[in-house]
């Protein structure tokens, strides 16, 4: 091995790293069956934080209200959180109980999340909280799945987040292909490994006792990512509830979707910034799993960047090769990468049931990865935490 192909296995490494990360959890991602459902005493307060929402909200409260669970034991809150619109009325007429908030300096998602959970608790009838966007369909059995982790000693819990129009677009079906990348190959894995799947903000499931033991202090854009950190360090994982899921609206146009990444990849990064190396210090010196994978998980970069890093990788490896007469060492580095990738995202593509227009769609992702580039480059500021609502393409006034 020549000096040159030894430094440029050093600075791939980061890049093996995270192929190895994705490839293990692609390997252990295999379905598993679903718990043996039965009867529970637990309840249920149904959060729906909302703002602006005065289209769809009814929509989502009436597939709430049809869930295959006690009428009894479950509540719908819906939080009109800052909404300038008829969202309270219209949450109320179908059948909701409405918490209206107004704070002009105190904006966003979680803050909405910490008002209702504090009424929760204050009120007592539930057990445990679930959270659901305004723009959702969950499945009837949602409760129950729920139910049957806490009866089990879980505390807190994430369905499967996909999406309600995959077929509205070739974005949307990506997306599809994107989220059951993300939200379901990696939360199965981390589920087989024993640690934390993550939470993904939308149909997650909280006991009381957690959310007494670590109040809901998070109030970034990307405050599911940062409280799912927190429970981590206080010794909770969050378990994947893979049977059930929450399907939420996914928006078609390049503007929407513009608007929509910048907030999610502006909000990750700076977590990542904050908690990565710091979490991975932490996790090793108390040997922790559970915070390891958390590191892990901010670490690794999104899909994009990885591609792009081992696309550099092979270049670089092959040019090596050509310029030394011989097979460069680095090469089997950049084919391991290549070759994780490649299951990585053909094990997504299945599990997302996309079938062939899906995998005809993933021939836009090298468009998709420039895309996303542009707006890494051109990034506006986005004001911390604060609502910025994306357009329901498929359902505007």
């Amino acid at each position: 091995m020549t000096w040159m192909d030894a430094l440029l296995l050093v600075l791939s490494l980061p890049v093996g790293v995270a192929c190895g990360y994705l490839l293990l959890l692609t390997l252990l991602s295999a379905g598993k069956a679903a718990p043996a459902r039965g009867a529970s005493t637990r309840k249920f307060d149904i959060i729906v934080p909302a703002h602006n929402e005065e289209v769809g909200i009814a929509s989502t409260v009436a597939n709430l209200s049809a869930l295959d669970y006690p009428v009894a034991q479950r509540r719908i809150l819906v939080v009109a959180d800052n909404c300038s619109d008829a969202t309270a009325e219209r949450a109320r007429e179908a059948g909701a109980t409405v918490l209206v908030r107004h704070d002009t300096e105190r904006r966003g998602k979680g803050y909405a999340l910490e008002l209702a959970f504090a009424q929760s608790l204050k009120d007592g009838f539930a057990d445990a909280v679930v959270v659901v966007d305004a723009d959702t369909h969950v499945s009837p059995h949602l409760l129950h799945a729920f139910a049957l982790r806490l009866e089990a000693g879980a505390q807190a819990l994430q369905a499967h987040y996909g999406v309600l129009n995959p077929h509205a677009s070739w974005r949307t079906r990506l997306m599809t292909i994107a989220l059951s990348l993300f939200h379901k190959v990696r939360s199965m894995g981390r589920e087989r490994l024993g640690v934390s799947c993550g939470l993904r903000g939308n149909g997650m499931c909280f006991s009381h006792r957690v959310i007494r033991e670590v109040p809901h202090e998070a109030f970034s854009i990307v405050e599911d990512l940062e409280y799912g950190i927190r429970l981590g360090r206080a010794g909770h994982r969050v378990h994947y509830v893979w049977e059930a899921e929450v399907l939420g609206e996914m928006v078609s146009s390049e503007k929407a979707s513009r608007s929509q990444r910048r907030r999610w990849e502006g909000g990750r990064w700076a977590m990542t910034k904050q908690f990565g190396v710091p979490l991975l210090g932490e996790a090793l010196r108390k040997r922790d799993g559970v915070l390891l994978d958390l590191a892990m998980d901010l670490l690794v970069p999104p899909l994009s960047y990885v591609v792009l890093g081992a696309t550099a990788v092979t270049v670089a490896a092959g040019a090596l090769s050509v310029w030394q007469g011989h097979l460069a060492f680095s090469s089997l580095l950049a084919a391991f990468c290549v070759a994780s990738l490649g299951l990585y995202v053909l094990r997504g593509w299945w599990v997302s049931g996309m079938g062939l227009r899906g995998l005809v769609d993933l021939g836009r992702a090298p468009f998709y990865v420039a895309w996303k580039l542009w707006l890494v480059l051109s990034r506006p500021q986005e004001k911390k935490g604060e609502w910025v609502r994306t357009t329901r393409e498929a359902r505007k006034p």
